[in-house]
């Protein structure tokens, strides 16, 4: 009977354990992705290599670019995902968040 009772709590622990660390994994596949635009803009005025550089980590991303400042300024360079966000386990008990990393790096020559 106690398992009867349990199981059903145990295992939606589980999934919902399951789903952070995939949640995790992508987050920090939205900063790499991030990171890598931010040093494709810092080194080409071609907001296309940052959004080429964003899309190589994270296909789907979608990449947002300050103003370009003068040589030795700061750039910074925000990238969104949520298309890989849609919670496949418990999906139906969270709502699908949407993951954001922005960067700020100086721009080079």
């Amino acid at each position: 009977m106690e398992l009867a009772l349990g199981l059903p709590v145990i295992v939606i622990l589980g999934l919902l354990l399951i789903q952070v660390a995939l949640l995790a994994r992508d987050e920090v596949a939205v900063v790499h992705a991030a990171r890598e635009a931010a040093r494709a803009a810092s080194v080409d005025p071609d907001p296309a290599r940052a959004e080429a550089a964003a899309q190589h980590v994270l296909p789907g991303a979608r990449v947002e670019l300050g103003p370009r400042p003068d040589v030795g300024g700061e750039l910074t360079v925000t990238v969104t995902d949520r298309s890989r966000t849609d919670v496949p386990l418990v999906g139906p008990m969270l709502a699908d968040p949407e993951l954001r990393a922005s960067v700020t790096i100086r721009v080079e020559r």
